[in-house]
């Protein structure tokens, strides 16, 4: 089963949660792809892309796209172990996960930066990168 996580490649705050995932990751299971890539433009769902702001993280797992608090949601059921005490968070209505991940999205620029050109992986990494 295919896992991908879309990410927003110029984004700092998104290629440290990259990195968080790609250590965190014990059964490399998790493929990644910048929501800027070739790739993800032709495999992601148009609905869930907003190529002014790419301002969502998109889990692709089950054979379905997930966007915002539910793809984070997602992303702790499949690490699993101490990150499974997380999908609590399914108890809060998606409205007030999903508000509190926009307001987090819409700082993350000037709370973290961001890089001019999406992130390079390295050789080693390269095979977990879809772009």
């Amino acid at each position: 089963m295919q896992q991908i996580v879309f990410f927003d490649g110029v984004c700092n705050l998104c290629n440290r949660s990259v990195n968080f995932l790609i250590k965190q990751d014990k059964k490399n299971v998790l493929k990644f792809a910048s929501l800027q890539s070739a790739y993800a433009q032709n495999v992601v769902p148009k609905a869930l892309l907003n190529h002014e702001k790419l301002d969502s993280i998109i889990v692709y797992t089950d054979g379905k796209f997930y966007d915002r608090s539910i793809a984070v949601l997602k992303l702790c059921k499949i690490l699993g172990g101490l990150f499974t005490v997380f999908l609590i968070g399914y108890l809060l209505p998606r409205f007030i996960r999903d508000g509190l991940y926009s307001f987090i999205a819409n700082n993350r620029y000037r709370w973290f930066g961001k890089t001019e050109q999406c992130r390079v992986p390295t050789a080693e990494l390269k095979k977990r990168f879809l772009d």
